[in-house]
Parts: structure tokens; C-alpha cells; sequence
């Protein structure tokens, strides 16, 4: 039973350490076409909703957008991103930001920098106070056994 109390708050922190690379890691994708990339016009091909909840729980709602758009070089891409204007439908032509080596992670957002950094910098407080809570945790059963 110890060993359950020491391996859930690992598996937890390894859980948000794992959703912190992943939101770095496309919070820095965003940025690079943002400061770096090259723009092009794409056509949005597609657009839907994901929800995800119910029962108990609030229902949560996501917009995609499909777009497609052709390189410099004449590859066509197509790619999915969510979160995107709900003012945006199929048939509209939008411009996207791409680094010319990956243009299969473009984006369709507006530059805005300052709200990527904290959108960004949120998600990493909460993920650093949800580990510090697990490793709180961890400390205070493996001190002396009981919980405060």
C-alpha cells in the first residue's frame, strides 16, 4: 500500500512534466513562424467541433479549422488546428505563418506574442503547483506515514 502512495504522485508528475514539453514545445513552434517564417494564403477546407465531458463533468467544446495552402517550393499542405476565430468558415482564405523546413506546423493565428507568452507561462504555474502539490504529498506519507 506505501508503494501506491509513492508511485500515483510519479505517475502524476510525470504526467504534467509530459503536458509541460508538450505546450513548450508547440508554444515555441507558434513563436518561430511567427518571428521567423514566411506567410502564405490558405484556404480553410474544413471546419468542426470536438466535445469532450458530459454526465457530470462540463461539457467541453473545441473549433477546429482544416486549412490548405501551397509552399514556395509547390507542396500542397493541409493541416488542422484548433482553437482558431469561430468567425472563420469553409471557403475563407487566411494567411498562415510556416517555417519553410516544417510547413506541416503552420498556424493560422494572428501574431500575437504577448498572449502566447502568457497563455504559456499560466499553463506552466499551474503544472509547477500541481507537481509541487504531488511532491507535497509524497513528502508528508513518507514522513511519518499519516496525512495532515
Amino acid at each position: 500500500m506505501e508503494a501506491l502512495f509513492n508511485v500515483v504522485p510519479i505517475l502524476l508528475i510525470l504526467f504534467a512534466v509530459y503536458i509541460a514539453v508538450v505546450l513548450l514545445r508547440r508554444s515555441r513552434q507558434v513563436s518561430a513562424a511567427w518571428t521567423r517564417g514566411i506567410t502564405a494564403q490558405a484556404r480553410c477546407v474544413r471546419s468542426y467541433t470536438t466535445t469532450s465531458g458530459g454526465g457530470n463533468n462540463t461539457v467541453r467544446t473545441t473549433l477546429h479549422h482544416v486549412y490548405e495552402f501551397t509552399t514556395g517550393d509547390g507542396r500542397v499542405i493541409r493541416f488542422d488546428e484548433e482553437g482558431g476565430p469561430s468567425t472563420t468558415v469553409e471557403g475563407d482564405i487566411v494567411t498562415v505563418h510556416y517555417l519553410p523546413e516544417r510547413p506541416e506546423r503552420a498556424t493560422a493565428k494572428v501574431p500575437a506574442q504577448g498572449k502566447l507568452a502568457a497563455s504559456t507561462g499560466g499553463a506552466m504555474l499551474f503544472l509547477a503547483v500541481f507537481i509541487a502539490f504531488a511532491v507535497f504529498l509524497m513528502v508528508t506519507w513518507n514522513s511519518d506515514g499519516s496525512m495532515p
